[in-house]
């Protein structure tokens, strides 16, 4: 499967061009690729058209090591764009009417009952809106009843939304065009929060910082990369790559288990911020506390299919034993890390010896990825490891200074980042209540599971 002749690609906002563009740094995990004099031409400033078997070979590569990201606007739409649009829904006829408006007249609609307690007022709005129902007998979860869904579609594509979704015109004209690359399988748009009247300050955080919301910057879907996985609350599937469909035994975590079979098969997962569906995020307190508690459980049953894909953290050798010693505080830890990022980055020197500043790079990429493994350590000791956390500041002085620095040091980056129209006390409330929540809904799991696999650490190299 090769990229088409127009296909075009543009380097991803991490990757450096060095030397005058005779090679290229970045990626997950950091690559360094350096280009013949031929494929330095193929280059238009950050971007590259696919013209031949060569510029479709480069183009592909880049792509697979994250590097560059297709420009969803200058790409074809695929030759087949028929879609039919998967609806799982249980109740919510107000949420539904609204979804279904959304879609548009003209478009096959297929809306999947599941279990409703009052299933006529379902299917009035289905009937007001032309869509074919279908009613389960039982509630059966999200993923057995997008299944039921998608068994009925016999269009080239199809789309899952769920019913407390809206969409715009452009959102699946955009996430098609991803389609024209023919290794990918999904590709799903950004979800944003709809307006809330009279917001309160949980609803003005969860629009800031919501779960299902991948960021601004397009990506490609893998784990182990800043976007490690993708929600089906919204996203355009390939039929013909569905394979059984979703693993209808989870009733979490059913959308990231579908994304990562298909990574494992070969096959690509686009993220794309330039589409987007509005999402109606839960503003109660008590009921978005559960939400994030429920997300949480999904972390064992992923961890049992996907032992490689489910680790909270990934640590190269060199970075766990920069970490180790700055959380045993000695005074001579310091020094100690400091020589290890030195070893490091002279290493690293010779790896990229032949570009013109070898130590200047070494020295960007040995910091880049010490900070990288600074904050993924204070995500475990802030979320995924609360409950170690907190047993560890009952005894020990160096424990509460570590999980006050993790904390105070998360907030400051991520209210710098976010934006959100919050003030920093209830914002940093509402980061730690997020926390909380999602960290024991994983310790539930893995308790229940009777395994520590989502809960421990990837060592690679």
């Amino acid at each position: 499967m090769t990229l088409p002749h127009g296909f075009v690609i543009a380097l991803d906002r991490h990757t450096r061009v060095l030397d005058g563009g005779r090679a290229l740094v970045g990626g997950f995990p950091t690559r360094l690729i350096r280009l013949t004099p031929r494929a330095q031409r193929l280059f238009t400033g950050a971007t590259m058209r696919v013209r031949d078997a060569a510029s479709a070979l480069l183009a592909d590569r880049l792509l697979e090591l994250g590097m560059a990201n297709p420009v969803v606007e200058r790409l074809p739409a695929p030759p087949e764009p028929r879609y039919t649009v998967v609806v799982p829904v249980r109740d919510r006829p107000r949420q539904l009417a609204r979804l279904l408006a959304s879609i548009g007249a003209g478009q096959p609609v297929i809306v999947v009952d599941d279990g409703s307690r009052d299933p006529k007022a379902v299917a009035a709005v289905v009937a007001e809106h032309e869509a074919r129902l279908v009613s389960l007998p039982v509630n059966v979860g999200p993923a057995g009843a997008r299944n039921a869904g998608w068994r009925l579609v016999t269009t080239p594509f199809v789309v899952f939304a769920d019913s407390d979704i809206v969409l715009t015109p452009d959102t699946l004209p955009t996430l098609l065009r991803h389609f024209a690359d023919p290794r990918v399988a999904m590709a799903v748009p950004r979800i944003t929060g709809l307006p809330v009247p009279r917001a309160g300050w949980i609803a003005r955080y969860e629009h800031a910082r919501s779960a299902l919301d991948l960021g601004a910057h397009p990506a490609a879907v893998r784990p182990g990369t800043p976007v490690s996985w993708a929600s089906t609350a919204c996203t355009v599937v390939r039929t013909d790559a569905l394979e059984g469909g979703f693993d209808d035994r989870m009733r979490v975590g059913e959308d990231v288990d579908l994304c990562w079979r298909l990574i494992e098969r070969g096959r690509r997962v686009r993220y794309e911020p330039g589409a987007t569906a509005a999402h109606e995020h839960r503003t109660r307190l008590d009921d978005w506390f559960l939400r994030k508690a429920v997300y949480g459980t999904g972390a064992h049953p992923l961890a049992e299919r996907h032992p490689g894909f489910i680790a909270p953290a990934v640590f190269a050798p060199w970075s766990l034993a920069f970490i180790a010693l700055l959380l045993v505080q000695r005074r001579w830890s310091v020094p100690a890390a400091g020589a290890v990022l030195a070893g490091v980055s002279l290493k690293i020197a010779r790896k990229v010896d032949g570009t013109r500043h070898p130590h200047r790079l070494a020295l960007r990429l040995t910091a880049n990825g010490a900070f990288g493994a600074v904050t993924q350590t204070s995500a475990l000791l802030t979320r995924h490891w609360w409950p170690l956390t907190v047993l560890g500041c009952l005894v020990s002085r160096r424990a509460r200074r570590a999980a006050a620095v993790a904390a105070l040091a998360d907030l400051a980056l991520e209210y710098r980042r976010d934006r959100v129209a919050l003030d920093p006390v209830r914002y940093g409330v509402a980061r730690r209540l997020d926390d909380l929540a999602y960290g024991a809904g994983v310790w539930l799991s893995a308790l229940k599971g009777r395994s520590s696999a989502a809960l421990r650490p990837r060592i690679s190299r």
